[in-house]
């Protein structure tokens, strides 16, 4: 499986942009999200992938943060919800707006993007409750990057065995502009103490 590319822009064509790793070109499909916040032509990038092999193509999906690849994973494991789908949920909203209306179970927010009906972001908002939620939510309080360092802690966290409970205890104690490497050294300093 690809985990991640890094290289150069070579070329954006919303929504697919060619990533070049030392000569090889990689046609990567992003949500608009991460094609905003792309630099321009000929610079580096780092993009977290997800690889989908299906019977008639082999596509790479590519994310800014390690937020939206996880809201992404989660999305396409709901029945009837495919990467392009998937993809149209996190070009149409954020990773926090979509935590706050799992949330909330906030449908209205979920039929405001196009292919999403009512029916589906009721099925939206069942599957993903206690999935993504509170533990994405919670970190919205601030600019998108905040949210994003507080989303990669909490990942970290977890990844590293705490419980979600511990974690979200933990990352409330941290200052809210606090990058990711700093806080997880503090949170991991509170959790042993």
């Amino acid at each position: 499986m690809i985990g991640r590319l890094i290289g150069t822009l070579a070329d954006k064509n919303p929504p697919q942009v060619l990533l070049d790793c030392q000569g090889v070109g990689y046609e990567v499909d992003v949500p608009m999200s991460t094609f905003y916040h792309l630099p321009g032509l000929g610079e580096k990038v780092t993009l977290l992938t997800h690889f989908v092999v299906r019977e008639d193509a082999q596509v790479l999906y590519g994310f800014g943060s390690t937020g939206e690849r996880e809201a992404f994973r989660q999305l396409i494991k709901i029945s009837g919800v495919g990467p392009r789908t998937a993809l149209s949920v996190l070009s149409g909203l954020s990773v926090a707006d979509i935590a706050q209306a799992v949330t909330a179970q906030d449908a209205g927010r979920l039929v405001k993007v196009p292919g999403i009906g009512k029916k589906t972001a009721e099925r939206l908002l069942l599957e993903l409750k206690g999935k993504i939620g509170a533990d994405l939510g919670a970190p919205a309080g601030g600019a998108g990057a905040a949210s994003d360092a507080q989303a990669d802690i909490l990942q970290a966290l977890q990844t590293l065995g705490y419980s979600d409970k511990e974690a979200q205890a933990a990352l409330r104690a941290l200052p809210k502009d606090v990058g990711v490497s700093e806080g997880i050294k503090l949170a991991l300093k509170a959790l042993t103490k």
